[in-house]
């Protein structure tokens, strides 16, 4: 699997671009504020159907434009394959395959696997539990069809419980028999979601184990702990007891929308004692877990997403990063760096086909 071209328009800060690609090396330069990044961001938006940076998908048309599109061309199983994204504010996005439009964007994710390696990664560990959730929530997505349905589904539910318990407390009516049918569905599909995120971690552990020992060189043990309550044998009983508490709060505060990831180096929670260098490389490693899981399961390497690394890591993890791109452990690669003198010297001491392109102010020089 690889991307042939990407086309760009009305992109955030990209007028109108065409990009043809290497199968195996893609590095983007420019100065900082160039569109570099937004280059990696459509390549994103054609896999999941989303933007990595952004939020909302209005945020990413140009100022002043009504709509923006993304087409790319890729090859999957030797076959061709265009994909094609638009976004017209106040309209639904839509996605096409081959120029046919998809129903739902969910029957697109999980066709075009990519992993994204960025600056922000560390905020995994910095920041709060919700960010760890998306994280492990997009993986198995883009894995497995069922486990999206089900967390679309249960998302939905949780809106409308949460909706239903600030009704109630805005009219003083309840009906409970309503509320009892979303409590049902919630604790079922926790159950069922919870399963999946517990079995995804025991695929991760030995891989993440073994890529944090080749990164950093060092003996520490890492892991990560699933922090849930939905697997609870009294589960569904627990979820009930909090129901006077969830009438008070008016949110629902059980289920696996309060599901944590701890990351742990030896017994002690990575974000309170480990340093920059072993924070980097945890998180280096879960990516590259991530790649081995998407290779393993797909048959085929995942598109690689490597965001202004040489500025962010130390030499000793881009060595560790080129020696496994020398090896052709990855299948096609894009990065960006602010710096072309230095990516071309990395780069060039590679055995490698390397496309490099030049940008100024949204535009391919």
């Amino acid at each position: 699997m690889y991307l042939k071209s990407l086309e760009l328009l009305q992109f955030k800060n990209h007028e109108k671009n065409k990009l043809d690609f290497s199968p195996q090396i893609n590095c983007i330069v420019g100065l900082n504020g160039s569109g570099k990044t937004n280059i990696l961001d459509g390549i994103h938006y054609l896999s999941l159907t989303k933007s990595a940076v952004q939020s909302s998908d209005s945020l990413n048309v140009q100022h002043e434009k009504d709509f923006f599109a993304i087409k790319g061309q890729f090859e999957l199983a030797q076959k061709p394959l265009e994909i094609r994204c638009t976004v017209e504010l106040g309209k639904k996005k839509l996605i096409y395959q081959n120029g046919k439009a998809l129903d739902k964007t969910s029957e697109h994710v999980g066709l075009l696997p990519v992993v994204l390696i960025a600056p922000d990664d560390t905020d995994l560990i910095k920041g709060g539990s919700e960010g760890r959730r998306k994280f492990f929530d997009g993986l198995l997505s883009q894995l497995d069809k069922n486990y999206l349905h089900q967390l679309i589904r249960y998302h939905h539910f949780l809106k409308q419980r949460n909706a239903l318990l600030k009704k109630f407390a805005e009219t003083g009516r309840r009906d409970f028999t309503l509320l009892d049918s979303y409590d049902e569905e919630l604790i079922a599909l926790s159950a069922s979601l919870s399963l999946r995120r517990n079995e995804l971690l025991q695929e991760v552990a030995p891989l993440l184990q073994s890529h944090y020992a080749d990164i950093s060189q060092g003996q520490e043990q890492v892991s990560i702990v699933y922090n849930t309550e939905t697997l609870r044998e009294d589960f569904h009983d627990y979820f009930k007891s909090l129901r006077k508490k969830d009438l008070i709060t008016k949110n629902s505060n059980a289920g696996i929308h309060k599901d944590d990831f701890s990351f742990m180096i030896g017994d002690h929670p990575i974000r309170k004692i480990g340093s920059q260098g072993q924070q980097k490389s945890f998180i280096i490693s879960l990516k590259l877990a991530q790649f081995k899981i998407f290779e393993k399961k797909k048959g085929e390497k995942p598109i690689l997403l490597l965001d202004d690394i040489f500025d962010k890591l130390d030499d000793l993890r881009i060595a560790k990063m080129m020696e496994l791109i020398s090896q052709h452990t990855f299948g096609q690669i894009f990065l960006t760096d602010a710096r072309p003198e230095r990516s071309k010297k990395i780069l060039g001491e590679l055995d490698s086909d390397v496309s490099f392109f030049h940008l100024e102010k949204g535009k391919v020089i």
